[in-house]
């Protein structure tokens, strides 16, 4: 009687260990007389070829001297340009409500369309279980999506008001496996300082917002490992004994024209000098008062794969971001001292990382990524600036490095294939010819034919 019972169990075992099984990895994979933009420096590699076994870049050469491997797929790489994948550094999952709202399938399609537009890794800045779940399925195959790094639930002044909850918040999430601790407004002064400790203590990073009770010195000097949104920089920008209203508006919206101008060298200099790095979101302030309607903003091509009840969500709050008095002068000079911003912090060295803040406001997962390329190159940088922060940036801001970012024998194989060179113009960007993910190559046709589904989608 028990052994019919014993195999069912064999076999449920079994189901499950295959479950959790890694999925095998791609066949090797050749890019052939291609042009490398390695990323590691302003350099340009004419002529070259790429090899990736399994899950890594296993050879980087002339094309005259490095051969593809028997039984590889061979990708034609003539006119066309490679470099890493891109890394979204401010991503956010579809949270619970989303999932209930629009189903699963949303999260999953959010997730494509960053693969279809080149972003290969995702810094998510709030998280829950379910998306240190996806976060795994993802990495050994199970779910296509990009590499995954992911906050906890956020640290904000309801979840952590004092210090005991900060001890808790942080090591709780060390514990459960989150990446870093994203911190929100609200957080008081000793809450943030036990976050900053603990979080010292524990190993992981913190990063996020400046909450009104700390300020952007006393965040950097407690070791903030990234500011979101240029948050706290135009409120540490204010004229000496100018008294801040209790309302400072969208990241400092409503405070432009008290801001002291000769400020902001020393102020990149000492973001330089505590190592802190900087992801702008620069494409959603352009979103909000870049100087296009709301209507043409909405009217981007890449609205067709969000639900029209998300685009609506969008219209209204990007309404509520500019305020009943919003004016479009004033709109224009925020947007303006942020450029100037990025460029001060772009001069004196200090880290720049890519992140658009998707999906939010008008910023579809993927497509923003590749706004943000352009909103960064509008306020300065250089498309090569541009695009190391989102490539070789990232890796170094998220204590990885060696492992992704650039195209090098043992970086993993996550690589863009253009048809154009972004070098000689960023919109290039949206001419991919495919996609590596993880050693898996994803032609345009496929990407695009996936696309095509997702399009007028609920």
């Amino acid at each position: 009687m028990n052994k019919p019972l014993n195999a069912v169990a064999l076999a449920l075992v079994a189901s499950a260990a295959a479950a959790q099984a890694p999925a095998p990895p791609p066949p090797a994979l050749a890019i052939e007389n291609v042009t490398v933009l390695p990323m590691d420096s302003e350099r340009v590699l004419e002529d070259h070829t790429v090899v990736i076994d399994g899950r890594r870049i296993v050879a980087v050469g002339p094309s005259a001297t490095t051969k593809a491997p028997d039984g590889a797929t061979r990708i034609d790489g003539r006119g066309k340009f490679l470099l890493p994948g891109l890394t979204e550094m401010h991503a956010h999952f579809v949270g619970p409500q989303g999932i209930q709202q629009y189903g699963e399938a949303l999260a999953d399609r959010f997730l494509y369309l960053n693969v279809a537009c080149g972003v290969t890794t995702l810094r998510g800045m709030i998280g829950g279980p379910r998306d240190l779940t996806v976060r795994e399925e993802v990495a050994r195959g199970a779910r296509l999506g990009p590499r995954i790094f992911t906050a906890g639930p956020s640290v904000n002044g309801n979840s952590t008001p004092d210090v005991r909850a900060a001890r808790r918040h942080v090591t709780e999430q060390r514990a459960a496996g989150y990446d870093l601790v994203k911190i929100h407004p609200g957080v008081p002064l000793a809450a943030f300082d036990e976050v900053a400790r603990v979080a010292r203590a524990e190993g992981i990073p913190f990063a996020g917002h400046i909450p009104a009770a700390v300020g952007l010195k006393h965040a950097m000097d407690a070791g903030i490992r990234t500011v979101e949104h240029l948050d706290g920089y135009v409120e540490a920008l204010q004229k000496d004994g100018a008294a801040l209203p209790e309302q400072t508006g969208f990241f400092g919206s409503a405070i432009v024209d008290t801001v002291d101008g000769s400020k902001m060298g020393p102020l990149a200099a000492a973001t330089k000098a505590k190592g802190v790095w900087n992801t702008p979101t620069q494409v959603l302030i352009d979103n909000v008062y870049g100087g296009a309607t709301i209507d043409e903003v909405a009217a981007r091509p890449e609205m067709k794969y969000v639900p029209k009840a998300m685009l609506e969500q969008w219209r209204s709050g990007a309404g509520q971001f500019r305020g009943p008095g919003f004016d479009a002068a004033s709109g224009r000079r925020f947007v303006e001292l942020r450029r100037q911003l990025i460029r001060a912090l772009r001069d004196a060295g200090a880290g720049l990382v890519l992140g658009a803040d998707a999906p939010q406001v008008f910023n579809v997962p993927g497509f923003a990524t590749l706004r943000e390329l352009e909103s960064m190159v509008a306020a300065g940088l250089t498309p090569f600036q541009a695009l190391q922060a989102g490539t070789k940036n990232p890796a170094i801001a998220l204590g990885v490095p060696d492992s992704f970012g650039t195209v090098a024998v043992g970086r993993r194989a996550d690589l863009l294939l253009l048809d154009a060179d972004p070098l000689a113009d960023i919109r290039n960007v949206w001419k991919r010819a495919g996609v590596v993910l993880a050693g898996r190559w994803l032609p345009a046709s496929e990407l695009d034919a996936k696309l095509s589904e997702y399009a007028g989608a609920p």
